[in-house]
């Protein structure tokens, strides 16, 4: 056995590595923006997922506006410091 390896290996995993939120958190705030656009497509009278023929409403177009704003405030999350 190679002590010099075990002894960097265990001097490394001692000393406290930067923690960041990552992907679990991503994926967390992603589900709770995907809730949030199925509770306001439900309250606009339609189906989250279901395409419309023709001409889209602009109670969707206002849902998948909020639906952006919300993904892209995720995106922030990823690179933020866990407590």
């Amino acid at each position: 056995m190679n002590f010099k390896s075990l002894a960097l290996f265990l001097a490394t995993a001692a000393v406290p590595q930067a923690v960041v939120a990552g992907p679990i958190a991503y994926a967390i705030c992603q589900t709770g923006c995907n809730c949030l656009a199925v509770a306001c497509y439900s309250a606009a009278g339609f189906t989250f997922g279901v395409p419309i023929p023709g001409v889209t409403p602009a109670a969707i177009m206002a849902c998948n506006a909020g639906l952006g704003t919300c993904m892209a405030a995720c995106a922030a999350i990823v690179f933020g410091p866990t407590p």
